[in-house]
């Protein structure tokens, strides 16, 4: 009897091990490094703005960098905090739609973004052996290298669109293009703003403490002024008295003149027709994606339960 004790204490013993390896490796650093692409009122594709992936613009790609740390709960769910830097483009040029060809507004913009998102899985996540020898114990069952798991959060972000002025990136924002501040109708936006990440990733185990990665994630976010274009058109005269040249002209450089927006080049006052035609599309706020290609390396944990640096 003591001996099938002993051969069930032996058989059950490594299980156990395996189960609660985790706990000792639960803080992880993750390093990334990826792609932006931003989907709002300008570029997109070659018809009437259409909503989400419809619209997706390639050209419109810039780069991301990516530094956070994760904490698993469990084998199956973690938390991750992240800090992202990379850039946002758009510009009407890269759609044959006549409309929005002939509108010509573009802009540039940083993202700067602070965030905490929850992760889950119906996968367990475990810690294999040091190296990729075959016939190692502690591999784990056959394909546990691979971990797949979506995830949701809260993120707040910075960002700052600009135009090209007379040869000069000049930012929007305080331009007021669309006339906010002379209307009580027309608030000015708020530069930090909030969003929630939704996304899916995966990883795959190098060894014991690395693994490598891909996260796809798009943020839902509460402004449609991350490209400054949401509403109508506003004149451009009241516009230059009050906020310069610079906001006047920036508000509306159609290509031709009031053919597509009823805009017109040159001199500020030629665009009195223009003012309350539509510019952008308030019903539809604006989204930005992240492509991330992630390095994830796992920190030994103390008796205290703290990350080992």
């Amino acid at each position: 009897m003591i001996k099938r004790y002993i051969l069930l204490l032996i058989i059950l013993l490594p299980m156990f091990s395996q189960a609660q390896r985790w706990k000792r490796m639960r803080y992880e650093i993750v390093a990334a490094a990826g792609t932006t692409n931003f989907l709002g009122e300008l570029g997109g594709a070659n018809q009437i703005g259409t909503n989400y992936y419809k619209d997706l613009e390639m050209a419109a790609t810039r780069y991301v960098l990516n530094l956070g740390m994760r904490y698993k709960l469990s084998q199956s769910t973690a938390v991750k905090v992240g800090f992202s830097y990379g850039r946002l483009r758009g510009d009407d040029k890269w759609t044959q739609e006549p409309y929005r060809n002939n509108r010509n507004l573009n802009f540039k913009s940083p993202i700067v973004e602070l965030s905490a998102q929850y992760e889950f899985s119906w996968m367990k996540e475990t810690i294999g052996s040091r190296y990729k020898v075959r016939r190692v114990r502690g591999r784990g069952k056959k394909g546990s290298d691979l971990y797949v798991y979506g995830f949701f959060g809260i993120a707040g972000y910075y960002f700052n669109p600009k135009a090209q002025y007379n040869g000069t990136w000049t930012a929007l924002a305080p331009l007021n293009t669309e006339g906010q501040t002379l209307v009580s109708t027309r608030k000015d936006y708020s530069r930090f703003q909030f969003a929630i990440p939704l996304g899916i990733g995966l990883k795959y185990s190098l060894n014991k403490t690395s693994s490598i990665g891909i996260e796809y994630g798009i943020r839902k976010v509460f402004t449609d002024y991350i490209d400054d274009v949401s509403t109508t058109y506003y004149d451009k005269n009241e516009l230059s008295q009050n906020f310069g040249d610079a906001s006047a002209q920036l508000s509306d450089p159609a290509l031709t003149g009031n053919g597509g927006t009823g805009g017109a080049p040159g001199p500020f006052g030629d665009c009195q027709t223009c003012a309350g035609q539509q510019r952008g599309d308030p019903r539809d706020l604006d989204h930005y994606m992240f492509f991330l290609i992630t390095y994830n390396y796992k920190l030994k944990t103390t008796r205290k339960g703290l990350p080992k640096f």
